[in-house]
């Protein structure tokens, strides 16, 4: 039998022993993976992100909201009951990069479309202990005080495109997305017409509760009220997900 110390103090066995175990897991982590057809769930409602949506994303990252917040609910019992239904890898398939994380000083934002409303978030975001008494999270006042750049959304939106995200600049492109995902949402879809479809999703929902201007706080609210709303887990069945793990 070979000794701890033999091990440790022979470079070469060390080495050679590390490289024969990391390739022992390798193969358990890979090899599946070629007998499976799709580890992407088949579902319904999974879209890429509007282009007021998407520039809520880029403050989000911007503010470092990642850094205390996950966005990916485990396949738990204690999860599921606090959050929802455990998170699907095609609701990130758009998401450049995804949020998932396993830091948690707040709760996991997977869900929380739908959960607050937009007065709720925008309270919250300005200064969170006056709804949430213990809250530790830091006040963000400019967000309901800065105007919204969105002068190179269209940008933004090409450089995804770049990754695979289907946003559309062809009446070819557009005409998929009407197939695939209804002529409402291609139309948010349009990078020629990503400023207009900006204003417009901002001055119909209002997020921040100011009908004078757009701001970053319309953004980031548009964004958080969108998590976990694509999906309608109540048409699928538990057993369902099984075939795609």
């Amino acid at each position: 039998m070979i000794k701890h110390e033999s091990i440790e103090t022979n470079a070469g066995l060390l080495i050679a022993l590390t490289l024969i175990v990391i390739s022992i897991g390798g193969l358990v982590e890979i090899v599946p993976l070629f007998f499976i057809n799709d580890t992407v769930e088949k579902v319904e409602g999974v879209r890429p992100y509007s282009a007021l949506e998407l520039r809520g994303r880029d403050i989000y990252q911007r503010e470092g909201c990642y850094l205390c917040h996950s966005q990916m609910v485990r396949p738990f019992r204690d999860e599921m009951l606090r959050y929802g239904h455990y998170s699907l890898a095609a609701e990130s398939k758009y998401d450049h990069p995804f949020q998932w994380g396993s830091k948690r000083t707040g709760p996991d934002l997977a869900r929380v479309g739908g959960k607050y409303s937009n007065e709720w978030h925008v309270a919250h975001l300005v200064r969170p202990t006056a709804v949430v008494p213990q809250s530790v999270m830091p006040n963000y006042p400019w967000l309901l005080e800065t105007e919204l750049n969105y002068s190179d959304v269209q940008d933004r939106m090409r450089a995804l495109k770049m990754t695979g995200v289907p946003y559309s600049e062809t009446q070819q492109e557009y005409e998929a997305n009407v197939t695939t995902f209804g002529a409402d949402i291609a139309g948010r879809l349009d990078i020629l017409r990503a400023e207009e479809t900006l204003m417009q999703q901002a001055l119909t929902y209002n997020y921040d509760g100011q009908r004078a201007r757009i701001t970053e706080m319309d953004a980031l609210i548009a964004y958080l009220q969108v998590l976990g709303t694509m999906v309608d887990f109540s048409r699928y069945d538990e057993g369902y997900f099984t075939q795609f793990r």
